[in-house]
């Protein structure tokens, strides 16, 4: 049973969440010298965990400003990610500051120096500009070079030291094609996004080595989009595909969409699945089959990243997390047509 907030915290109980000593526990909670600032973050995420609240003490600084970059939220999935990692801040003393990227609008340099000029703590860029290989990384190293704690989050890039935090699309792509073909389905066919896109670009190389010899003309380019999805969506039909996996739930939209206006069923004619497991996604006419994003345990891994960077002060290697997604079985995905 997890204790209330306010009650007199339990050495034993922390100790064993934390995996550490009581006498270490009580280090931490004293502020005493001789315990690592790995060991530490490692206590205070365990009174977190526990329910417990943290000694004021130990608290970051009352309104220390952490920058949070996420694109436009018009896809749900962004506006999930922002809640979390925005609650999970909050109640560790930050003061989360959103930036919306839109296209036209402010770009994430502009973002990122408006926060840099506000003194922020540290900066979480989700599918920001470190995701686009056309980009240079050399803004992202310019910022860890100046001692800006840093997350990012999907979209590995290499020569950056900073903390990464990223789903495995080769589990993704495993679980919908494993699915599709114990459904009878042969013809299978990927749409996604740009293919300048680290996560684009994972997810087709996972998508090539599972489905064999001529995958890559099962494979259809356009934009995180309905309309992205309705065009890639016709683009495969037209080759034959009988299911489709896409790159976002935004699409998968899209091509359900499209699959009725070119008088198809979902899913007698054409099976479906997304990607993201957005909010509403399981109250779709069908409802939508498709892979779930470990939000919440990808932004508690994102904060206490961003945690122990503020509280290491770069002095800690930078971790590549990688978490895998989880299939969700709805009604848009059926046996393959005769």
């Amino acid at each position: 049973m997890v204790p209330p907030r306010g009650v007199k915290l339990r050495l034993a109980q922390i100790a064993r969440q934390a995996e550490v000593s009581e006498s270490t526990v009580s280090r931490v909670l004293n502020d005493r010298p001789g315990v690592s600032e790995t060991t530490r973050a490692a206590v205070l995420t365990a009174i977190d965990v526990l329910g417990y609240e943290v000694p004021e003490r130990l608290r970051p600084r009352a309104g220390a400003l952490v920058g949070l970059i996420t694109p436009e939220l018009t896809n749900p999935i962004f506006p999930a990610f922002a809640q979390t990692i925005e609650s999970g801040l909050a109640v560790r003393g930050f003061t989360p500051v959103l930036c919306t990227q839109t296209p036209g609008g402010v770009h994430e340099d502009v973002y990122v120096q408006m926060l840099l000029d506000r003194g922020v703590a540290g900066i979480i860029c989700v599918s920001g500009q470190h995701a686009d290989t056309l980009e240079s990384v050399e803004r992202y190293v310019s910022l860890l070079n100046h001692g800006v704690p840093l997350v990012l989050v999907n979209g590995y890039r290499e020569g950056v030291d900073a903390a990464f935090i990223s789903t495995d699309d080769q589990v993704a792509m495993e679980e919908s094609i494993t699915h599709l073909r114990e459904l009878g389905h042969e013809r299978i066919g990927l749409a996604v996004g740009q293919r300048q896109y680290v996560p684009v670009q994972d997810k087709v190389a996972a998508f090539t080595r599972l489905m064999g010899p001529g995958a890559a003309d099962l494979v259809a380019y356009g934009l995180f989009t309905v309309e992205g999805g309705a065009l890639t969506t016709s683009a495969l039909i037209e080759r034959g595909a009988t299911a489709i996996v896409y790159g976002s739930d935004i699409m998968a939209l899209g091509g359900m969409r499209q699959a009725r206006r070119l008088g198809l069923q979902v899913p007698r004619d054409l099976s479906i699945v997304g990607y993201d497991d957005s909010p509403l996604m399981a109250f779709t006419d069908p409802p939508l089959t498709t892979i779930r994003q470990a939000v919440a345990k990808m932004s508690d891994a994102i904060v206490f990243a961003l945690l122990d960077g503020v509280n290491s002060a770069g002095r800690h290697a930078r971790p590549h997390m990688v978490f895998e997604p989880e299939l969700v079985v709805r009604g848009s995905t059926g046996r393959a047509p005769a």
